[in-house]
């Protein structure tokens, strides 16, 4: 038992250290992993090695080909639209359901603190305390399986992100405030205010985000930012 939970352990830390890697934008969609070379570079056994990209396979951040090599998705516009409104239906219901109880999770309040203070950050820096900003409210719903969904969607997001890393889609300070916007409309009960914050906010950067990949950007990509 004790060389099983060892074993998990390594390819754990070992998806950990790909994952890295991938939402740094070290490795790419034109980077290719084969079992081999990541045993070789890791100096861990083959199965390990491929244990550790099926894992990342599961979660939808590398594909795989019927010859063992994994790559980065490369996501277009529509990737995002679809990405992006199936977040849109999850957290809405999301929050109206907090809303029910006035809920407002310590760690969305901390994450956007965080957000405000970040005056000269990098895009790719923002993006990691706005998920969990969302995360947190997602969370706070006490639901494993909708979380569990929603850890897809945000590792989704951040490949999205690393493919047009160096564009800033939309000011730290919109974020901010659109999140705090959102916080005080569940503290008040308002669940519908919430949800329509949040849809306004979603699609603003989904258009965006698809332009920046080469799309045609809808007229939400227009609205106004607080």
């Amino acid at each position: 038992m004790a060389g099983r939970v060892s074993a998990l352990s390594i390819v754990d830390a070992l998806a950990v250290e790909l994952r890295q890697r991938l939402f740094s934008g070290e490795l790419t969609h034109d980077d290719a992993l084969t079992e081999a070379e990541v045993a070789r570079s890791y100096e861990v056994a083959r199965p390990t090695a491929k244990a550790a990209i099926e894992k990342l396979v599961g979660e939808g951040l590398l594909q795989r080909s019927t010859h063992k090599t994994a790559r980065v998705p490369n996501l277009g516009p529509n990737d995002v639209r679809d990405i992006y409104r199936t977040r849109e239906h999850l957290e809405a219901a999301v929050l109206r359901e907090l809303s029910k109880t006035r809920i407002v999770p310590d760690e969305a309040v901390d994450a956007n603190a965080e957000i405000s203070a970040m005056t000269d950050a990098t895009p790719l820096a923002i993006v990691e305390p706005d998920m969990r900003f969302h995360t947190a409210l997602v969370t706070a719903m006490g639901s494993p399986r909708t979380s569990r969904a929603f850890r897809a969607l945000v590792s989704e997001v951040r490949l999205c992100m690393v493919q047009v890393q160096g564009k800033h889609l939309l000011t730290n300070q919109s974020i901010a405030a659109e999140h705090q916007q959102i916080l005080d409309a569940i503290a008040a009960g308002d669940g519908d205010a919430a949800a329509e914050i949040l849809t306004s906010h979603l699609s603003r950067a989904r258009e965006r985000l698809a332009a920046a990949l080469g799309g045609i950007p809808g007229p939400e990509a227009e609205l106004t930012e607080p």
